[in-house]
C-alpha cells in the first residue's frame, strides 16, 4: 500500500496536493495502453469505412481522425474534467493513471487550473460529441460534413491556442523536466494545430468548389 500524501513530482514543489497517491503504472505501461486502444480504434474505423460505397480514401482517413479524436476527448478528457480527486486514486486506475503522467508535463492539470478545465470541459462535452457526428456525417455523405468539420477544427484551434499562451503567459514552468516538456506538452498535443488545420484548408476548399458548380449552374438557367 503506497502511503497518502508523499512529496509529488510536479513542478512547482509547492503545488499543494492533498492526499496525492504516486503513480502505480509505469510510463510504458499508460504509453502503451493509449497506444495500443489509439491504434486498434483507427483500424477499426479504417475496415469499418471500407464498406461505406463511393467514399475517398481521404474521408477514409478523416473519419479514422475523428473517431479518435472524438473518443479521445469524451473518455480521456472527460474523465479529467469530471474526476478532479483522481490524483487521490489509491488504486491503479488507468485514466487516473494517465493524468497523473501527463501532468509531469503540465502540473496545471493535477494542479486543477480553471483555464485547462474549462477548455478540457468544453473539448469533451461539445467537441467530442461533434466528432462522432462528423464521423456519421462524411459516412452519411450529409451536406454539413465539411462546414461540421471546419467549425470543430476551428474550436480544436482555438482550445489549442488558449492552452498554449495561458501556459506562456503563466511562466511556462509546469514540466518535471526538458523530457516532459517535450514529450507531453509539445509534441502529444502538436498534433491538434497541423491536422486540423489541414482540415479546414480541405473542407474549405470543397465547400468553395461546391459554391462555384452551384452559381455556375445558376448563372446557366
Amino acid at each position: 500500500m503506497v502511503a497518502q500524501g508523499e512529496a509529488h513530482p510536479y513542478v512547482p514543489q509547492d503545488l499543494k496536493l492533498p492526499d496525492f497517491v504516486p503513480i502505480f503504472l509505469s510510463q510504458s505501461h499508460i504509453v502503451g495502453v493509449y497506444g495500443l486502444s489509439s491504434f486498434l480504434v483507427v483500424l477499426f474505423m479504417w475496415i469499418l469505412s471500407g464498406f461505406v460505397p463511393k467514399i475517398s480514401k481521404t474521408d477514409r482517413v478523416l473519419m479514422c481522425w475523428w473517431i479518435f479524436t472524438g473518443l479521445t476527448h469524451m473518455v480521456l478528457e472527460g474523465y479529467f474534467v469530471f474526476t478532479p480527486d483522481f490524483y487521490k486514486k489509491t488504486t491503479p486506475v488507468y485514466l487516473a493513471e494517465v493524468w497523473k503522467e501527463y501532468s509531469k508535463g503540465d502540473s496545471r492539470y493535477v494542479g486543477r487550473n480553471s483555464g485547462v478545465v474549462s477548455v478540457e470541459g468544453i473539448t469533451a462535452v461539445i467537441e467530442g460529441p461533434a466528432c462522432l457526428l462528423a464521423v456519421y456525417a462524411i459516412a452519411a455523405k450529409k451536406s454539413y460534413r465539411h462546414v461540421l468539420q471546419i467549425a470543430i477544427c476551428l474550436g480544436q484551434l482555438y482550445g489549442t491556442a488558449v492552452y498554449f499562451i495561458t501556459a506562456i503567459l503563466e511562466g511556462d514552468n509546469f514540466a518535471a523536466s526538458p523530457f516532459y516538456y517535450y514529450a507531453y506538452y509539445v509534441f502529444a498535443n502538436h498534433f491538434w494545430v497541423w491536422i486540423p488545420t489541414l482540415i479546414v484548408i480541405h473542407c474549405w476548399k470543397k465547400i468553395c468548389a461546391a459554391v462555384k458548380v452551384h452559381e455556375q449552374k445558376t448563372k446557366t438557367r
